[in-house]
């Protein structure tokens, strides 16, 4: 999958913070190091964030880290700072130990966050709502296009709950409550969270085409091959 990765600014040296300062950073970073920040969840500690930012920024750098702060979306996380393009095998930065893991992903999954990343593009530009929401069979419409034809559709649905739980699991969408007074059996519904945005970038998203028909191609082999275990 390739990620949304850009050269950062070189930071200053990084002011030790002082007593009374700790533990303000702290209870920004932990959450950091923890996973996302969102605007709409908790509007208190991102207002604590965008005022403190600089600050998080440095403190954060001596780890090997920077902040992605969207204030537009909404969201901040942070992520690894990529080496600079001339530094050696001996260069600082390649003796910081990772503490933003790398998770390889599934040619499916990594399917299903290229379509949802695409119709939240023709989302944003038909002007419509600023969330997207799709139902399971939406999802279940759009992958079943790329994956081959199957006559065991019980099997297929099984296979894109999983997918859709692993997107779950990344933070990329989440699984909506049901509306109270809702019937029981109610199809269950998902928002695509914005901050896929950051990791499915323009120019993977310019190349979209051509990546899906490699992913059916991975797809199709994939799935022939355990057919014929």
């Amino acid at each position: 999958m390739t990620l949304n990765e850009t050269e950062p600014a070189s930071p200053a040296a990084p002011a030790i913070p002082s007593a009374a300062a700790a533990p303000e950073l702290s209870a920004l970073i932990v959450p950091l190091l923890r996973g996302v920040i969102y605007q709409e969840t908790d509007a208190s500690l991102w207002q604590a964030l965008a005022n403190l930012q600089h600050r998080v920024r440095d403190y954060v750098a001596v780890m090997g880290l920077e902040l992605i702060l969207d204030e537009s979306e909404g969201y901040a996380f942070l992520r690894s700072r990529p080496a600079p393009a001339d530094a050696g095998d001996d260069a600082v930065v390649n003796k910081i130990p990772r503490l933003i893991v790398r998770r390889p992903l599934s040619f499916a999954v990594s399917l299903l966050l290229a379509l949802l990343r695409k119709k939240l593009a023709e989302s944003d530009a038909s002007g419509g709502e600023t969330r997207l929401v799709l139902s399971r069979e939406q999802v279940a419409d759009m992958m079943r296009v790329f994956l081959p034809d199957s006559s065991n559709e019980a099997r297929l649905v099984d296979q894109i709950d999983t997918h859709l739980n692993k997107v779950i699991e990344l933070g990329f969408i989440r699984k909506l409550k049901p509306a109270t007074g809702a019937p029981s059996g109610q199809a269950a519904a998902f928002e695509v969270r914005r901050i896929l945005k950051a990791f499915v970038d323009a120019q993977w998203l310019a190349e979209f085409d051509e990546r899906l028909q490699g992913y059916r191609q991975q797809l199709e082999t994939g799935l022939k091959g355990a057919g014929d275990e």
